[in-house]
């Protein structure tokens, strides 16, 4: 049956002189069985072996797969996650794990992507895992760093991958360490680690990385001052970017007044004594300069011995955290804490239980339910 709603009011008899060709039906402009298809496809989880030997191989698809279980909080999708780090932990530990952080605006992304193409241009294969801010509402991504590294993203021998940090920093921290081990299984010598920005990250990422790189800006202000004194003690290399222009003869004055804070600060233990740099990330210029001096302390870390102890004494602290953090995930779950625990907030609202005693009740329900079970 001919359907007469695609023809054209216009070849009525009353418009003389005109004539509009017939249209055709339009197909749906979703394939149904296609969509079918590809989700299917993706929900597909392969064996823990068939992600190993991909990661082992270096197949970037499978790394990328292997990083969404670890930063997945299904069950099921962490039981296969913990098995793929467990046989992937023996290739590990190979890389250089380089902190980066710095206040927002100081050019972060800037300066890894010029860093990274410096390493990649001398052959080295080099991860980024980038904490990005997220949104509370909706938990994604704001920045996306693989935007603001264009040249760096289309690199062969890089790879970046972006984490939300939306939820606990505990666990955005375990998710980081364990595809550090991902990463360095799939062939990475180089790890850069950047954070959000001026928090209790640098400490999490300081806790997992073998140098702190500190970027900074030159006259950014004395209401900085607080949030640096505390990042100032863990650098061990305060890199002041944007030193180009205009800008050349502040830069050189903030090297000095940094040079002279850096020297109020105790020895470290590793005996390294932190330096102050300036550079321009968009000119390139001093970048080299940064990378000698991450060098020089690897060299002389791994003589006195503190390269190695530092990386024991961050393995002890992981599974300590992982205790907490999984001790923590417990109590949350158990659904008689679940029912009592509005009931608990009722109480402390209105005054008739001390929050302390609260949350000795709630623990003291747990720990009897733990028993029965």
């Amino acid at each position: 049956m001919e359907d007469n709603s695609l023809e054209h009011v216009e070849n009525s008899s009353e418009y003389k002189g005109l004539k509009v060709n017939k249209g055709i039906p339009q197909p749906e402009i979703v394939n149904n069985e296609s969509v079918q298809r590809f989700l299917t496809k993706k929900r597909k989880l392969l064996s823990v072996d068939e992600y190993v030997n991909g990661i082992l191989k270096g197949d970037i698809t499978l790394l990328s797969r292997a990083v969404t279980l670890v930063e997945s909080a299904k069950p099921e999708h962490q039981k296969i996650a913990q098995q793929i780090i467990e046989k992937c932990l023996p290739h590990s530990g190979n890389s250089l794990r380089i902190g980066i952080t710095g206040v927002p605006g100081v050019g972060k992304s800037t300066f890894i992507e010029a860093l990274g193409k410096y390493l990649t241009g001398q052959g080295n294969k080099l991860a980024v895992l980038a904490i990005d801010p997220s949104s509370e509402r909706s938990k994604g991504s704001i920045l996306g760093d693989k935007t603001r590294m264009e040249d760096l993203s289309g690199d062969k021998n890089a790879y970046i991958r972006p984490s939300p940090s939306a939820g606990s920093l505990g666990g955005v921290a375990r998710k980081t360490r364990e595809t550090i081990v991902l990463c360095e299984a799939a062939g990475f010598s180089h790890i850069f680690i950047e954070t959000v920005g001026v928090g209790q990250s640098e400490t999490a990422v300081h806790s997992m990385t073998d140098f702190f790189l500190l970027l900074m800006l030159a006259g950014a202000g004395d209401e900085l001052q607080g949030i640096k004194r505390g990042i100032m003690e863990m650098a061990d290399l305060i890199a002041i970017n944007k030193a180009d222009g205009h800008n050349v003869d502040k830069a050189k004055m903030a090297k000095r007044q940094y040079e002279n804070a850096l020297h109020l600060f105790p020895a470290k233990e590793s005996e390294w004594r932190p330096q102050v740099l300036t550079c321009s990330a968009a000119t390139k210029k001093g970048i080299t300069d940064v990378w000698d001096k991450i060098e020089e302390h690897k060299k002389q870390t791994a003589e006195n011995g503190y390269f190695s102890r530092k990386r024991n004494q961050q393995a002890i602290f992981w599974m300590h955290e992982t205790i907490q953090e999984q001790l923590k995930r417990d109590f949350y779950q158990n659904p008689f804490i679940k029912g009592k625990i509005e009931e608990m907030e009722s109480s402390v609202l209105n005054s008739q239980m001390s929050s302390f005693v609260a949350a000795g009740e709630l623990l003291k329900i747990h720990n009897e339910n733990q028993k029965e079970s």
